[in-house]
């Protein structure tokens, strides 16, 4: 009978591991969000209202990239409702979770919670019910310095500098009833790259 062995030898490097390769998401559902991050009158809390004792936690499980937002969340996202003065921002209706959003949570303040923890954010873009104007808006509101109607929208919300976001996550799981707004099936496999035969 064959029999395999196995010799682990940290000493014995053969290549640097990418930052970016300990990853995860968050997601507004259930408690990730509100009660999970953030918590206002918890004792840890932050200005920001983060909790501070997971952000400990989470620099403790090493997580250097996080998709935001997260899951099928995304496919119902506005962005500019996250974004501006939290007691003028609208609670909406969450198209796959069927709850209300708060949007106390958003863009600007998650970008925060995200330097506290040292990670870096991938940021996704809903392709479920919008499309490539928003996703322009976003990318302008994000990274463009200044200058431009969006950027400076983000330095009159307290965010001066560009979130320098350098992934972008296009759409998730795009198979919910509700999520029709941009491609159909036939439309978003002809997105899929094409590989050479063998």
């Amino acid at each position: 009978m064959p029999r395999a062995h196995v010799t682990l030898d940290k000493q014995a490097v053969i290549a640097p591991v990418r930052r970016r390769t300990f990853g995860s998401f968050v997601e507004h559902l259930g408690r990730c969000v509100y009660t999970g991050l953030y918590e206002p009158e918890h004792p840890s809390a932050n200005d920001d209202g983060f909790r501070m004792d997971v952000v400990e936690l989470v620099r403790e499980l090493g997580t250097r990239t996080v998709r935001y937002p997260g899951g099928n969340f995304v496919s119902g996202f506005r962005w500019e409702d996250s974004v501006g003065p939290r007691d003028k921002r609208p609670v909406r209706r969450d198209l796959a979770w069927h709850s209300l959003e708060s949007n106390q949570v958003g863009l600007d303040e998650f970008a925060r919670w995200l330097k506290l923890t040292d990670s870096e954010m991938m940021l996704a873009v809903n392709l479920g019910t919008r499309g490539i104007l928003p996703a322009l808006d976003l990318l302008e509101y994000a990274n463009h310095p200044s200058g431009t109607a969006l950027s400076d929208l983000r330095i009159a919300n307290g965010t001066p500098e560009p979130h320098n976001i350098r992934m972008w996550c296009l759409g998730n799981e795009m198979d919910g009833p509700w999520q029709t707004g941009f491609l159909n099936a036939d439309d978003y496999g002809k997105l899929a790259p094409v590989r050479p035969e063998r």
